[in-house]
């Protein structure tokens, strides 16, 4: 109970914004947040945005200091939420070891690669903000929410005992999630619990003949990522995977289709198969080699899309950001919260970004004999691509952010258009000036992607937070400063995360894992963009497939546009959702749609009631609990494999008892989903 006096609203504080401890605190979470998306990343292929769970710890930690101000949250909050978002590298950087050229992750070339990327990310966004952020009608979901967070919760006018009370309670939400998603995963890593069920089958004749199968992963990281992206981006996934696995594999492992297409002479992976392959192979296979690629091509239109349509707010951002500096030197006065970094400084590190990225570029080409010859053309090329390529994919992932949030942006449409793009260059380069085939020409082009990829995911990420900013009054040009700094956080930790995970795991197509028997780490993006690298400058790759995903991607939109229009906005069928759906494995994105499923339960027993706006925002943190804690001991587990050479380090019973421990798995992972519900239900009652 409160009363009124005890909900008087606190005395105005000074105004503290970028502060040490602020830009210290921001530093460790973003730590602790890149860790935790880098090993959700290469699992399971999908990352989280971890504004919000980095605003309530904050609000937490500095509560300590009595001058602690709401800037002051926003800045650890900002600088933890683009430290982690820069994880979102591992879909591209780890490509280099698939492909065979790294054997483990340099430091210092991989922490070049984020900085320097990243960085360009945040001066690439900075003329797209008046446009896109203070001028545009733009939802930016996560922004907002996270702005609701920190001034219910931050000192200041408008704090009450309600909203200390909320904030308290929002920590041991996030820490009880936590808590339970490492249980859980901890039993399973022990083998009580299985970590997957799965079932495939031989479909009858009178179905085609073919294979299918469905399946989901028991990991509480997937629960809660799914939760966050929401109802509708999860029915789409599910429409997806549906038309993935219930309608193409069917009809790609079909015996006749199998035997039409040999007799075309047309290329079918299931005819390569030995008669009497079973159905999880056949299925897997079928969707591994055939399926995804045609989820590459319906993302690829989605992104292309997104750019048609962003071609006038560009132009505008641009304006603005010019007649702003205009102002500056006539004297002009600017609003503080209307104070980016001036363009001339923006202009100035964007050079020195640049300037570091050619020579980065200029010493990857001296390196490799086949690519010596051609370091000028490379190096003026690649820097051509990274501004051009750079500043479209900024303002697309800058705008999809605005739109359906930082979770949701088409970053994985970004990494495949950029490699094909960079790729059919690199075989242009090949035929004016000579190179030969040598794997150097695929590792140059990741290498120039990893930098255009840093690039969209800081944009991704930048746009969201400077939302955020807006709505809490904050300064822009402090919170840019802050943005750098989280990029900067963020990339230092990279290389040693994925060096540990590599040494535990391995990816596919590089060095074996330190330990043999472990599972080789999925990185389903990773996997997909270093394959039609391959595949483009190798001239193997199925432009077919592509063609078909492009082709069912044009229909996804036209869908979307229809369903949009007949339910006024009500209703969407995001085409980079649907195409996530056919490329992520089936486990992944079944468990995705469940979690978005409860979610949507969850906030359904909430509506209506008096509490619903608190219990709202302790979904979010239950969930970003629930991913944090999972993906920390998937860390944990890959240093300790690597310090003991045992690959099942935490089990507690034999091999062999997948039978029990898949029935309790899924009994205890789902009571358990009910209870922390339940339980945050609860609390959220008695804030």
């Amino acid at each position: 109970m409160t009363n009124a006096a005890a909900d008087t609203p606190a005395p105005r504080v000074r105004r503290l914004e970028l502060t040490l401890r602020a830009l210290v605190l921001g530093c460790v979470l973003a730590v602790v947040f890149t860790a935790a998306n880098t090993y959700l990343g290469l699992l399971v292929g999908l990352t989280f945005a971890s504004a919000i769970p980095a605003a309530v710890i904050s609000m937490a930690l500095l509560r300590a200091f009595r001058t602690s101000t709401i800037w002051e949250n926003m800045t650890v909050q900002t600088v933890a939420s683009v430290g982690g978002s820069m994880s979102a590298i591992i879909f591209v950087l780890p490509g280099l070891v698939m492909i065979g050229w790294w054997m483990e992750f340099p430091f210092w070339q991989s922490v070049l690669i984020c900085i320097l990327g990243g960085v360009l990310g945040v001066t690439f966004s900075i003329p797209l903000r008046r446009a896109l952020v203070v001028n545009s009608p733009l939802p930016y979901p996560e922004g907002r929410a996270a702005a609701e967070v920190l001034k219910v919760g931050s000192r200041g006018a408008e704090q009450t005992t309600q909203a200390v009370n909320e904030n308290k309670a929002g920590l041991w939400v996030v820490v009880a999630g936590a808590v339970a998603s490492a249980g859980y995963a901890l039993l399973t890593a022990g083998r009580v619990f299985a970590g997957e069920a799965a079932r495939f089958v031989s479909l009858p004749a009178a179905l085609g003949g073919g294979a299918t199968g469905l399946g989901f992963g028991l990991q509480f990281a997937l629960l809660g990522a799914g939760h966050l992206i929401g109802l509708a981006v999860g029915l789409a996934q599910l429409f997806g995977l549906l038309a993935a696995w219930f309608v193409i594999v069917p009809i790609l492992t079909s015996p006749d289709v199998v035997a039409w297409l040999t007799a075309q002479g047309l290329p079918s992976i299931a005819a390569t198969l030995p008669a009497g392959t079973g159905a999880e192979e056949l299925a897997t296979t079928v969707w591994r080699n055939e399926v995804r690629f045609m989820g590459a091509g319906v993302i690829g239109v989605a992104a292309i899309w997104t750019l048609i349509k962003l071609a006038a707010p560009l132009v505008g951002g641009l304006t603005s950001a010019l007649a702003a500096q205009s102002k500056r030197s006539h004297g002009e006065v600017l609003d503080r919260t209307e104070q980016d970094i001036p363009i001339n400084i923006v202009g100035g590190v964007s050079l020195v970004c640049l300037i570091g990225i050619g020579g980065l570029l200029s010493w990857f080409a001296q390196s490799a004999p086949a690519l010596a010859g051609s370091t000028v053309l490379l190096t003026a090329g690649g820097l051509v691509y990274v501004v051009l390529v750079g500043f479209a994919v900024a303002a697309i992932c800058g705008y999809m952010a605005g739109l359906i949030g930082s979770s949701n942006s088409p970053v994985s449409g970004v990494g495949i258009l950029a490699v094909i793009i960079a790729s059919l260059l690199m075989v242009g380069l090949m035929a004016v000036a000579g190179v030969p085939a040598d794997p150097s020409i695929i590792a140059f082009a990741l290498i120039v992607t990893s930098v255009v990829f840093a690039v969209a995911i800081i944009a991704n990420d930048n746009l969201q937070d400077l939302k955020t900013g807006q709505l809490v009054e904050a300064t822009p040009w402090r919170q840019q400063t802050a943005l750098i700094v989280g990029v900067a956080a963020g990339a230092l930790v990279i290389p040693f995360i994925l060096n540990l995970l590599n040494q535990a795991f391995g990816f596919e197509g590089g060095p074996p894992a330190i330990v043999e028997g472990t599972q080789t780490l999925a990185a389903p993006q990773a996997t997909l963009i270093s394959a039609l690298a391959r595949g483009v400058i190798g001239g193997d790759l199925r432009w077919d497939l592509i063609g078909l995903g492009a082709a069912i991607g044009v229909v996804i939109i036209i869908l979307d546009i229809v369903m949009s229009a007949a339910t006024k906005g009500r209703m969407k069928l995001p085409p980079l959702a649907v195409g996530i759906g056919f490329y992520l494995p089936a486990a992944v994105t079944t468990m995705l749609v469940i979690g978005a499923v409860a979610g949507w339960l969850y906030e359904r027993t909430i509506k209506g009631t008096s509490f619903a706006d608190v219990g709202r925002r302790m979904g979010v943190l239950l969930a970003s609990g629930l991913i944090v804690g999972e993906s920390l001991f998937g860390v944990l587990t890959a240093g300790v494999i690597v310090a003991t050479r045992d690959d099942a380090p935490f089990a507690m019973l034999p091999e062999g008892s997948a039978w029990p421990a898949g029935v309790a798995g899924v009994v205890a992972f789902f009571g358990l989903a009910f209870a922390l519900y339940a339980w945050v239900r609860s609390r959220s009652a008695k804030v």
